[in-house]
């Protein structure tokens, strides 16, 4: 009796740990490595883990950067990435994916497969492929594959001007353009397309196309020249939201407070174009062990009533 007693109190325990993991939405990004921690899959996890969300990830490329540029890319292979991406969908799917940076039609390949293999929800794709100074970040075959293969299955995509012009083949230099672009990019590709507007057109005003309409999300202008990472924590506190269930216009729109948190902190690191404070909500304060329990025990109470 007392053994079956116990195992009885394991599958009770098993069984209430699996719907305490199935009560955290988890998020996975597709992008390189920032060795300095401001850009890639560093700001990402930093990002989708402050949008209180279960962060994961599957590397592109290691890039030697930092705030002043990059000094040196390694690519993985077509393979490794194959691999990435089926440990973390086998074990724990993602409620929401964002992909960054991919430079090669093979690993956009790899990637349109797995995500249409396993059927993946919620996909945000920042289209890296034009800087906002207006360099090319990829080969133009690389483009077409991503026209091709990836944009097409994504839930709202979110490029900066220059990028918009590549995808619509127009002219962006006002709002009216900016309008006719994303409405462009929605009809070839049936995705929505939140076009951000950038120092090219204003500073701070972002445009949602989708399905139900035009949105503009009008934002305040702040003064901090350290921006390193905005694109790629924008498109990650976008993916975090859509992980919760919020819809694409909600979930903009909390992304965008987030973004417009980290900005306004004020962080200054490096001598070149630093970074954002992630955590600038996060208390960091652990020094009491009792205070740190309760409040750990709180989280998992509130996740277990959601």
């Amino acid at each position: 009796m007392k053994s079956s007693e116990t195992e009885t109190e394991k599958k009770d325990i098993s069984s209430g740990l699996q719907e305490r993991e199935a009560k955290m939405k988890t998020a996975l990004t597709i992008a390189g490595s920032d060795c300095s921690g401001g850009a890639g899959i560093q700001a990402d996890i930093k990002t989708m883990t402050e949008n209180g969300v279960y962060a994961m990830s599957a590397v592109t490329a290691l890039t030697a950067q930092n705030t002043k540029g990059v000094q040196g890319i390694f690519e993985v292979t077509p393979q490794f990435l194959e691999q990435q991406l089926d440990s973390v969908f086998f074990d724990i799917f993602p409620d929401a994916v964002k992909t960054g940076m991919v430079s090669s039609c093979e690993l956009i390949e790899v990637i349109t497969q797995r995500l249409k293999k396993y059927n993946a929800k919620n996909l945000v794709v920042d289209p890296v492929m034009v800087s906002t100074s207006g360099a090319r970040l990829i080969s133009e075959e690389a483009i077409d594959t991503l026209k091709k293969c990836l944009l097409p299955m994504a839930a709202v995509i979110t490029p900066n001007i220059p990028e918009a012009e590549v995808l619509s083949g127009m002219k962006i230099t006002n709002e009216d353009e900016m309008t006719a672009a994303a409405k462009k990019i929605f009809e070839d590709f049936g995705c929505s397309v939140l076009c951000k507007g950038g120092h090219r057109i204003n500073d701070a005003n972002d445009l949602l196309f989708s399905g139900e309409g035009t949105f503009w999300f009008r934002g305040r202008r702040i003064e901090n020249p350290n921006t390193h990472g905005t694109g790629c924590t924008l498109s990650s506190a976008i993916a975090s939201n859509l992980a919760k269930g919020e819809d694409i216009k909600t979930a903009v729109l909390y992304a965008k407070n987030y973004i417009s948190g980290a900005l306004a902190a004020m962080l200054d690191l490096g001598s070149g174009s630093g970074p954002m404070m992630h955590n600038f909500a996060a208390e960091g304060d652990f020094k009491d062990l009792g205070a740190t329990l309760t409040a750990a025990e709180k989280a998992a109470k509130e996740r277990a009533q959601v």
